[in-house]
């Protein structure tokens, strides 16, 4: 019996080891993970802010809860791609040098990014509102993406900036991040700035 067994198993390590198709194997290239992107449908946030916008149903508001935050600091988080997008609102109190220092602390943000960017580009977007947005794009293996500073110069200041929860490349997250970039670019074409 041991004799039998142990010619079997001399058999099927020379099966095992011996040509097969596997001599053929060529490497696959490396792959990205597939993201379903649904077609946006927006809803209005509630009105409990000093702002007001169209938000993509899929997302969740979440309050800020960092120690820094103030009142009117919320995430439009969405969970199937783990990113949000984190908005900062400070009231300008119609004064031009707390303006200035506003725009100055979000412009000094974004050029953090400066060490890990390889293209910074920022351009004026006008609203349908009137108003004007700076869009920020950040290419490279940066912390936020894309990011938008808005104000109408006397009342209202908001700062959004987009973010991923996950260590996979921004080159594998470019599907997603182009898609909240338009959620974005929703977001303040539909901004109403509440009294």
């Amino acid at each position: 019996m041991i004799k039998y067994s142990l010619i079997l198993l001399v058999g099927l390590l020379s099966i095992a080891c011996g040509s097969s198709s596997s001599d053929n194997y060529t490497p696959k290239p490396k792959g990205y993970p597939r993201f379903d992107l649904p077609t946006p449908s927006y809803t209005l946030l509630e009105p409990t802010h000093p702002y007001q916008f169209e938000y993509n149903k899929i997302a969740r508001i979440l309050p800020d809860t960092f120690a820094r935050s103030e009142p009117d600091w919320i995430f439009i988080n969405y969970p199937a791609y783990h990113a949000s997008v984190q908005l900062t609102y400070k009231p300008v109190k119609n004064d031009v040098n707390r303006l200035r220092a506003m725009l100055e602390d979000a412009y000094k943000l974004a050029a953090r990014h400066n060490i890990k960017a390889y293209s910074i580009e920022q351009r004026k977007l006008k609203l349908t509102s009137g108003l004007e947005a700076s869009i920020i794009d950040l290419s490279g293996e940066v912390p936020s993406q894309v990011q938008f500073v808005t104000t109408d110069s006397t009342t209202h200041f908001l700062r959004g900036a987009l973010y991923f929860n996950t260590a996979t490349e921004n080159d594998s997250l470019r599907p997603v991040i182009e898609y909240i970039r338009k959620d974005m670019l929703h977001l303040l074409n539909t901004l109403k700035w509440r009294q």
